[in-house]
């Protein structure tokens, strides 16, 4: 009886958890569709991803609070997400990307939040947030 229960516990853990698997590969190549407003360069300088600067460096976005970028000024319902104390994991960026003020909108229940990236990446999302997940490490 005791072996059951705990078979059904460690069960319900293993459904409950998410599922949430992209590919770090496939992201390497998606990044390119944002490199025009996106680099990813490391604290030390080396630059992994060269690309703009309209948008922040996503070096460690992954397990970073939203909108803690010192060197980027965040429009305003970003920073309202960031001061509830939000931090980006794998799952919210890829929701992020694929709709960014939708995303803000259901995030805050605000909606008249918007965001300043205007860009929505229609499919990959999950795979760029392996990606700078990966190379961030």
């Amino acid at each position: 009886m005791t072996k059951t229960i705990l078979l059904a516990i460690v069960s319900a853990a293993a459904l409950a958890a998410p599922a949430f698997a992209g590919d770090a590969a496939a992201g390497e190549d998606t990044f390119k569709k944002c490199k025009a407003c996106h680099s990813v360069v490391a604290p030390d300088g080396t630059a992994i991803q060269k690309g703009g600067k309209t948008g922040p460096n996503l070096y460690g976005i992954i397990g970073r609070a939203v909108a803690s970028d010192p060197d980027y000024t965040y429009g305003d319902s970003i920073l309202a997400l960031g001061a509830t104390g939000a931090v980006w994991d794998e799952a919210s960026l890829a929701a992020y990307t694929s709709d960014p003020s939708g995303y803000l909108k259901a995030a805050l229940g605000d909606d008249a939040a918007k965001s300043k990236m205007s860009f929505k990446l229609g499919a990959g999302g999950e795979d760029v947030a392996a990606y700078l997940a990966s190379v961030s490490q």
